[in-house]
């Protein structure tokens, strides 16, 4: 049977660097992203039979539709991974109700969503899940009082989701990233921020990527944590 992985958030970023190493692992991936033709373009950069999809993770139909359509055309998933994730940094007092939500729907509620499709197939053969949180879900940081706690919600749902299907073989893991070089960070003063990492650089999305295919691969780690931070959270 073949390894299938599906990718949300797999177009760029983290994502893109997880699904680029497990396509050297032998994987059959599905990238998966909001604009179809990006995705397309990620799934071609990665040579062999890779297919892209695409799909609103806070939209539960859509959800369903793209992995009945992900099993029809690979097979079975039994890894997933979701790096799909957006943030509006504000101060909580001046941030819009909008761009709360656009948060929720997309860090925490998607995530939600494809798990809770994956299990029909999971519960029944066993899989792996990664759900790509943040450090700043268990530290906080000032002006990213919303998106914290997206990924404090990610960190207590995997938790709980992984009591709820171990008995059924199935893992559930985060991986919680520092700073690391991707479009959500592009905008930050590194010289600012490193000061504060003990190892003194900003991360490689690669970096982040070994450890989420870590975690996927390791048949007695579930309901862990992985921070990958340069020692960031040693030192906020």
């Amino acid at each position: 049977m073949d390894k299938v992985c599906a990718v949300f958030g797999g177009s760029r970023g983290i994502g893109r660097a997880v699904a680029q190493l497990m396509a050297q692992k032998g994987y059959r991936l599905a990238i998966v992203a909001r604009n179809m033709e990006v995705a397309k373009a990620a799934a071609g950069d990665l040579g062999g039979n890779h297919l892209a999809f695409s799909c609103d993770v806070a939209k539960e139909e859509d959800v369903q539709h793209t992995f009945e359509e992900m099993e029809k055309h690979l097979g079975p998933v039994n890894f997933l991974v979701n790096a799909a994730g957006i943030n509006r940094d504000s101060l909580l007092v001046r941030a819009k109700t909008e761009d709360m939500i656009s948060q929720l729907h997309t860090n925490l509620l998607g995530s939600m969503l494809t798990c809770k499709a994956a299990m029909k197939t999971m519960i029944q053969q066993g899989g792996s899940i990664v759900n790509v949180g943040s450090v700043i879900g268990f530290k906080g940081n000032v002006g990213q009082s919303v998106y914290s706690a997206t990924k404090g919600g990610l960190i207590g749902f995997s938790r709980s989701l992984a009591k709820e299907v171990a008995r059924k073989k199935v893992r559930v893991n985060v991986v919680a990233p520092g700073f690391i070089h991707t479009d959500m960070t592009k905008h930050l003063k590194e010289e600012h921020f490193k000061k504060n990492i003990l190892l003194g650089r900003f991360g490689e999305a690669l970096d982040v990527a070994h450890a989420v295919v870590f975690l996927l691969e390791s048949p007695y780690i579930t309901g862990h944590v992985l921070v990958v931070d340069g020692g960031l959270q040693l030192t906020i």
